[in-house]
């Protein structure tokens, strides 16, 4: 038995004669016709196809005749034409072997299609389906599908805004997704509240907004962008009370142009509004967290520099007309020229366009040496060149270069790619200020409350003064100069800055060293002197006690100092007896230096003696003998010494008045915390005093 969609021509025609008495219109459609739909080519259709009835000049998205052809089936499906419905049939038949669909559509009666309770439930399936495809979960705004769809090609008069969170990815690197969300969340609410009903809001991008108001005056709109600005830098995120939120807001005026061309207009204001934080920008003014509306001045408008690098100097030209009007040009027609520039400038260079192919060392070489010296994580290179060939491009992108333009290249796609480009270099340039103050901030924190504790432990000892900052400053300045001259020890900057740390607690031991002993003013007897000794062991044992801190590196580093910063290079120190590097290369460094200070400070005991005598005893080995390496950098530093010892005391005069103020207030309570006897007695009395190797 035949399937039923195989057929003579003349039973198909009988068919459609049946159908036509339903259907308002039956046609067959070929395979050609068919193919020329999957191929989705733009054109009119002819021989009574798509444009003769729908008056469509191109195929329908869901086409049920390319569906029940590609199934070998029949489909069904409604279709609006203005405000008439349609049902549209398609059928898969074969006609003497040859495939067709056969299409049969018809006009359906409106008021008998669906009674009442079914319109409300298909008006109300169709609005979810219209809030799940374009409407942002996250925010309640329209999405980017909506501004492609619907929005970009709009004209009209209209204020168009771009609201870029500022920090956003500083939200989620520190405290999670989940702050991120919450603040873009609150955004929208935010906005969305501030608008009115024929206000337009789209999550643009991650952290972008565009907002669209129609038929509004320059000085209504910017009012009501500067009001958004205020109220979400008031706004609390429940949950993240920490976070302070501020946005950054360009908005332009549109009448002839695409609301596309505007976005890119407001976007370029956005971005310099970010260059100060929390600032709303139009093209005639800027409104500033003081609400005051100001116009820029010329100072404001200093543009940013873009090296072009290209032998041809017609190719110079072009790319200068298309970047001139918003920055500075700078041009070299060779690496030589381009490797002069920039060691010149720097990063005062934003973004370089950098040709390949030129004489003598070519567009990699430039790339190479940006590398070597580490231009390329400061200044964006974008590749503009005739060279298209997978290698080229695999290489460049290897070496870091942000983008890759082929030419001959479109001007509009030139200037949008750089100025993107610049764009997310200026975040990550502040994302990497913003990190960096809060890790300076932290560290100087630690290093204040290690100074308060270490500069109580010199109050005890009668050396109030600015010892301990200059144990800090002369640690410093050997382990650089140390660094430069040899990579025996191979300390990084990270560990250079923990030892310089760590140093301030050197003699955090004397503080259960009798005060009679710390300030006697004549020479300590034997007795004495093995008691004073006790404070290297004292203070390695206190922090040994530390067990929640024991893997710190700060602590071992603490540790190492105070145990062994009075042993000596020849083997003669204290407490036990190491010698050359079996002394770890922090606690050399810290004895060397708490001995010029030493000798350069008045005591109880001593007068200061200067900085010449103090470098002459040293070098004598009258203190004992030194790493010759280390002695090596104290001579180089030594001019230096005396000017940075004097600045690091001015710097910190504050904290070592508000420390002296603290010991004095309490030095009764913290003497008797240790002489009082209990369980504080008890641990001094158990300290151990035996000999340890290198624990490092």
């Amino acid at each position: 038995m035949e399937p039923d969609y195989k057929m003579t021509m003349q039973e198909a025609k009988e068919e459609t004669r049946q159908f036509k008495k339903i259907f308002t219109n039956v046609r067959l459609i070929d395979q050609m016709v068919l193919h020329r739909i999957e191929q989705e080519e733009r054109m009119k259709f002819q021989d009574g196809h798509c444009n003769d009835f729908w008056n469509k000049n191109c195929p329908c998205e869901n086409c049920v005749s390319l569906k029940a052809f590609e199934g070998k089936t029949q489909k069904t499906k409604l279709e609006f034409m203005d405000s008439d419905i349609y049902q549209v049939t398609a059928r898969y038949v074969e006609i003497d072997g040859t495939p067709y669909v056969m299409e049969m559509f018809k006009c359906l009666d409106s008021t008998s299609l669906i009674d009442v309770a079914g319109q409300e439930k298909i008006v109300s399936k169709f609005a979810r389906y219209n809030e799940k495809v374009y409407k942002d979960a996250l925010t309640g705004a329209y999405n980017r599908r909506y501004f492609e769809e619907h929005i970009k090609k709009m004209t009209g008069s209209m204020g168009v805004a771009m609201i870029d969170l500022d920090d956003f990815k500083l939200y989620n690197d520190i405290l999670g997704h989940n702050a991120g969300d919450a603040a873009l969340e609150m955004i929208g609410k935010i906005v969305q509240k501030s608008i009115g009903p024929d206000n337009i809001l789209i999550r643009y991008g991650g952290d972008e907004f565009l907002l669209v108001v129609p038929n509004v005056k320059e000085d209504e709109f910017l009012k009501e962008l500067q009001q958004i600005r205020d109220k979400i830098h008031d706004a609390k995120v429940p949950e993240y009370a920490q976070l302070q939120l501020s946005v950054s807001i360009g908005g332009v005026l549109s009448n002839d142009e695409t609301i596309e061309s505007a976005v890119c207009r407001a976007d370029r204001l956005m971005y310099r509004a970010k260059n100060q934080k929390n600032m709303v920008v139009s093209e005639n003014g800027k409104i500033g967290s003081d609400g005051v509306v100001r116009e820029f001045v010329e100072e404001e408008q200093t543009k940013q520099q873009i090296l072009i690098v290209d032998d041809s100097a017609m190719n110079r030209a072009i790319l200068s007309e298309i970047l001139k009007d918003d920055f500075e040009i700078l041009e070299a027609e060779n690496s030589e020229e381009c490797l002069s520039l920039i060691e010149e400038n720097g990063t005062g260079i934003a973004l370089i366009l950098l040709d390949i192919v030129m004489p003598g060392l070519d567009g990699f070489g430039v790339l190479e040496f940006m590398n070597k010296n580490r231009f390329i994580e400061d200044i964006p290179v974008i590749m503009i060149s005739s060279e298209s060939s997978n290698a080229h491009i695999r290489r460049a992108y290897e070496l870091g270069v942000s983008d890759y333009i082929s030419r001959p290249f479109d001007a509009m796609i030139v200037y949008q790619r750089v100025f993107n480009t610049m764009k997310l270099y200026a975040k990550q340039r502040r994302l990497t200020t913003l990190v960096t103050d809060q890790i300076y901030d932290k560290e100087k924190n630690n290093r204040m409350m290690i100074s308060i504790l270490s500069q109580i432990v010199e109050f005890r000892n009668g050396e109030s003064g600015p010892h301990v900052l200059h144990i800090n400053t002369l640690t410093g300045m050997i382990l650089e100069k140390l660094e430069q001259k040899t990579d025996k020890y191979n300390l990084s900057w990270s560990e250079q800055q923990l030892i310089t740390t760590a140093s301030s607690l050197h003699d955090i031991g004397k503080i259960a060293i009798d005060e009679k002993i710390l300030n006697k003013p004549g020479k300590l007897t034997k007795e004495e002197f093995e008691i004073m000794k006790t404070h290297t062991l004292i203070g390695a044992s206190v922090l040994e006690n530390l067990e929640l801190y024991q893997n710190e590196q700060l602590v071992k580093i603490a540790y190492e100092i105070c145990r062994w910063h009075h042993e000596r290079y020849d083997g003669r120190g204290y407490p036990d007896g190491l010698k050359g590097d079996d002394i770890p290369i922090s606690a050399q460094v810290v004895s060397l230096a708490d001995v010029y200070d030493a000798l350069t400070s008045k005591r109880v005991y001593k007068a200061a003696f200067s900085h010449e005598k103090a470098m002459e005893m040293i070098l004598g080995g009258e203190c004992g003998i030194f790493n010759p390496m280390l002695l090596e950098c104290l001579v180089e530093i030594q001019d230096k010494i005396q000017e940075k010892l004097e600045k690091s005391v001015d710097k910190d005069s504050y904290l070592k008045k508000q420390t002296e103020e603290l010991a004095l207030f309490d030095i009764s309570g913290i003497d008797n915390f240790f002489r009082g006897g209990g369980k504080t007695k008890s641990f001094f009395d158990n300290v151990s005093v035996r000999p340890q190797k290198n624990k490092s």
